[in-house]
């Protein structure tokens, strides 16, 4: 497949955005867990996602996510070509930003990365030692969460406005719920780059956290459309609100004029005020 130049800075953001989420996001647990906590790695991806998604979103929809990109494709917002060039862009992405966090991580004396490196996993790799089924309820669930308000602050692909806040703030969420019970997938490229790296049990327990997260942005796509139906016409019920409130907050000009509160307003000079006649285009100077 040939690329045009917008096709290449497409691929290139989602390469470069799926790279720097791993590398920082995921680094804030491989190398900062034990001083940051479940609540500092959910805040690293939240505002990891949300500064990508600022830098990015124009250019490519900062999807950074295979999961959020088969939404975007189930919806037609992207053609299946497109969908492919990301997947790819995305999956390389993760594995070469798991690359260079495991060379920094070899730069940390007694730092082990071995069967762990910020990869997910259920049963005795599950800080709450939740089963298989579980592992897998929770991944579908989260990412339905995480797809569902992708495609829903979205308009066609781009992420603008104060989308990427609603996005990060989800991620966040996500992760805060997430990170006891799996380590917090819900994207398969950030599970697969690190995972190949861990190798043992992160390797082998990863075709669960390539499965559910596809699963759950499949089911995302499906009610998204049965709330937000495609081609439906857009009612925005705040706006026909504030209409409403409107009409009965601001009192009519004629009442507030009888009620003194405030002056009609003057006419223009030239049109029978004190600018002079009204007959003719000059009027009289000095008046």
């Amino acid at each position: 497949m040939k690329l045009d130049p917008v096709e290449t800075r497409t691929v290139a953001a989602e390469f470069l955005g799926t790279l720097l989420l791993v590398f920082f996001a995921v680094g804030s647990a491989v190398l900062a867990a034990d001083y940051i906590g479940a609540l500092g790695i959910a805040l690293a991806f939240g505002f990891t996602l949300m500064a990508l998604a600022y830098a990015l979103g124009p250019v490519s929809g900062s999807h950074l996510n295979p999961a959020v990109t088969l939404a975007m494709l189930l919806e037609g917002r992207i053609a299946l070509r497109t969908a492919i060039e990301y997947w790819i862009a995305q999956i390389l992405g993760a594995i070469v930003g798991a690359a260079l966090l495991l060379l920094l991580a070899k730069q940390v004396p007694g730092l082990s990365t071995d069967g762990t490196f910020g990869s997910n996993g259920y049963g005795d790799r599950s800080a709450v030692h939740i089963n298989t089924g579980g592992a897998f309820l929770a991944e579908v669930v989260l990412t339905f969460l995480l797809v569902f308000v992708w495609l829903a602050v979205t308009h066609k692909v781009a992420v603008v406005g104060f989308g990427p806040l609603a996005l990060g703030f989800t991620l966040a969420l996500v992760h805060l719920i997430g990170v006891p019970l799996t380590g917090a997938s819900v994207n398969p490229a950030r599970s697969l780059g690190p995972a190949i790296f861990a190798g043992g049990d992160a390797f082998s327990e990863v075709w669960l956290f390539l499965i559910a997260p596809l699963i759950g942005a499949a089911l995302a796509a499906f009610v998204h459309q049965v709330v937000q139906p495609r081609g439906a016409p857009v009612l925005i019920a705040d706006e026909r609100a504030i209409g409403g409130h409107r009409a009965y907050e601001l009192p009519p000009d004629t009442a507030e004029v009888e009620a003194g509160r405030r002056r009609p307003p003057e006419p223009p000079a030239g049109q029978g005020g004190r600018g002079g006649s009204t007959d003719g285009p000059n009027p009289p100077v000095g008046l």
